[in-house]
């Protein structure tokens, strides 16, 4: 009897169906034509006031290509309990909250439940963060999926030898078939180029059920080889790449997330511009950024990002360590493939040009850089836009720097024979926390292990001065 019961219990799938359509970046009315119902009963189903039929399931499951098993969970009891679970929080505890209206508030109320739950969430996170901050200090980061993955791509170089090699071939295949759309065309994937109102705020997005490639038609064509390339990567090269990751055994999932999606990056680059063609380019160029985006169809960046990486055995070129920050020094990006000992922690050097692009929208700039240990590097710096092709697009300008071996300045086409020898110099630090320079006007804090210089009768030039050691 109780069987009977729970197989004629009605299903509600409300929170399930709108991630499922977010995850395939639909509005209500595309789901609908897909599944040939109205707009207004896809809203219905999201909210939790119809419940799914059987054949609703079926047809969701043949459309999308689904598992029954992805979409035919009980997502009702399932709000409850988590939700009853963030509500026994000691945050509550002086609240009456009755386990039926818990219940209640999730199945009448799924988009209220999970907003609770996202919030809860973010909020044990940052205590949890905080806590191991203050437990810790900056050693807590070390386990951090951001700090992870970046230590993972810097231990390798920004260089991974069989996805460049397979995606140097399908480079080739590509090319070989006539293109892109010709090649994903005799896959049975059609390339479609469609106005942003359409694509919801997607650059790009694969429609599962008619097989479509769909590309935000205002996204430069740079932009636009890029983001069909790496479509390629995920779907052509997803074995590679996953046998990467695998390999890497991650703590955490997320880090294996992150280092998915940039080594799909990676390869993408590596489709645009494969190896041979391109090292070889590049040499030949003397390392024109500009060129070599003429050259390819690419953009400033992708040809900085891409310059990082090559070190295939044998045809190895100069190697380039890259930074990407935005106006206000945050650190959105960073790969090393020349040993450049950057900050783990704490600000950059403001007197390293990166910083002071941003005055200068469009122009490189060039600089020669010390360190305090007496390494000296070659730095070409610019600032570099995304976000635009049509008005209302928000902009977002950030500044962009590829530093190289002092020793390696003289094949790139930004230094002359006569300035290698005589350049000036600009004297900079890893970060004023690990900066000994003592004479440096644009110090923010002291350094480490130095004691402030007590004088109340002196200003000194520079911000602080030391006691001697």
């Amino acid at each position: 009897m109780e069987d009977e019961m729970a197989e004629s219990r009605p299903l509600y799938i409300g929170p399930r169906l709108r991630r499922l359509r977010r995850e395939l970046g639909l509005t209500q009315q595309a789901m609908a034509d897909d599944l040939e119902i109205s707009p207004s009963y896809v809203a219905l189903l999201e909210r939790n006031q119809r419940p799914v039929t059987a054949d609703m399931l079926l047809r969701l499951a043949r459309t999308y290509r689904l598992d029954m098993a992805q979409i035919a969970g009980d997502d009702g009891a399932d709000y409850a309990r988590r939700v009853s679970d963030v509500l026994r929080d000691p945050l509550f505890a002086d609240i009456d909250l009755p386990s039926l209206e818990i219940a209640d508030l999730a199945m009448s109320f799924p988009g209220v439940s999970e907003a609770l739950l996202r919030l809860h969430g973010a909020y044990t996170r940052e205590s949890q963060a905080l806590a191991e901050q203050r437990a810790s200090g900056p050693a807590a980061e070390e386990n951090e999926p951001v700090r992870e993955a970046q230590r993972f791509l810097g231990a390798s170089r920004n260089y991974f030898h069989a996805i460049d090699l397979r995606a140097e071939e399908l480079s080739g295949e590509i090319e070989r078939s006539g293109g892109a759309a010709a090649w994903l065309g005799a896959r049975g994937v059609r390339l479609r180029f469609l106005p942003p109102d359409v694509m919801v705020d997607s650059l790009r997005r694969f429609d599962r059920h008619n097989q479509q490639l769909l590309i935000d038609d205002t996204l430069s064509a740079s932009s636009r080889a890029f983001q069909i390339a790496t479509h390629i990567a995920h779907t052509a090269m997803r074995a590679d790449i996953v046998a990467v990751v695998r390999a890497a055994a991650f703590a955490q999932p997320i880090t294996a997330t992150l280092v998915r999606r940039a080594l799909a990056g990676y390869a993408a680059a590596a489709i645009v511009m494969p190896y041979g063609k391109f090292a070889q380019a590049a040499g030949a160029r003397g390392y024109d950024i500009e060129a070599l985006c003429g050259l390819f169809g690419t953009s400033f960046e992708q040809v900085a990002h891409r310059l990082t990486t090559l070190h295939r055995p044998g045809e190895e070129r100069v190697p380039f360590f890259f930074l990407r920050v935005d106006e206000a020094g945050n650190v959105s990006k960073r790969l090393d493939g020349a040993g450049f000992p950057f900050a783990a922690h704490g600000g950059g050097c403001p007197l390293w040009s990166v910083h002071q692009v941003f005055r200068s929208p469009g122009e490189v700039r060039t600089q020669w850089l010390e360190l305090p240990d007496g390494q000296r590097f070659f730095s070409i710096a610019r600032t570099v836009v995304s976000g635009e092709g049509r008005h209302g697009r928000t902009k977002v300008t950030r500044a962009v720097a590829l530093a190289c071996a002092a020793e390696e300045a003289a094949k790139l086409v930004y230094v002359s024979g006569r300035e290698a020898e005589n350049a000036a110099v600009t004297p900079i630090g890893v970060t004023c926390r690990l900066c000994q320079r003592a004479d440096c006007a644009a110090r923010s804090v002291p350094p480490i292990g130095r004691d402030v210089l007590a004088d109340d009768y002196r200003r000194a030039a520079q911000p602080y001065s030391f006691a001697e050691s």
